[in-house]
């Protein structure tokens, strides 16, 4: 899977968000090797792991790996790859989405009531048009058919045998 994508040249998204160390360009991104389980640090776990924070600078994160970063690592990020949004996902938002301060960075978590017990809604962006203005859909959750535990397992056990 890939690390990132770009969008229209305007649009950075990626699951986790940006970097330990400025600097990073879209060809660094490129340049990484994937084809591994990730070390404990540089672009690929950045990539996967690092977290906004509203507070300037980076902040060592929450999850023991990574960075957090702030709204001004976010702008120097996307002006030195002449870029306009980072968008990321991998963390739970009460509204479904939520905006870093300054509003470059956007996550959106997809998952309305996460784990059946968090009460957040979920949410999902298109970018329409040249302006690439993300017009973001929130959604809450609907309640899991009653299927009985396990009520599938006997049509593929033919083929674990």
């Amino acid at each position: 899977m890939p690390l990132c994508h770009t969008i229209n040249k305007k649009v950075f998204v990626t699951h986790g968000g940006l970097f330990t160390k400025d600097g990073v360009t879209i060809e660094d991104i490129k340049k990484t090797p994937r084809f591994k389980e990730p070390a404990d640090e540089g672009i690929m776990v950045d990539c996967l792991w690092s977290d906004p924070t509203d507070m300037p600078g980076r902040l060592p994160s929450k999850r023991g790996i990574s960075c957090m970063f702030g709204p001004d690592v976010t702008q120097k990020f996307l002006d030195n790859n002449n870029l306009e949004l980072v968008v990321r996902s991998h963390e739970v938002k009460h509204e479904g989405y939520e905006y870093q301060k300054g509003g470059k960075c956007l996550t959106v978590f997809s998952a309305p009531n996460y784990c059946d017990q968090m009460g957040n809604k979920g949410a999902f962006i298109r970018f329409q048009g040249a302006d690439m203005e993300p017009k973001i859909t929130t959604f809450s959750q609907v309640p899991h058919p009653k299927v009985p535990p396990m009520a599938y397992a006997n049509q593929w056990s033919q083929f674990f045998q």
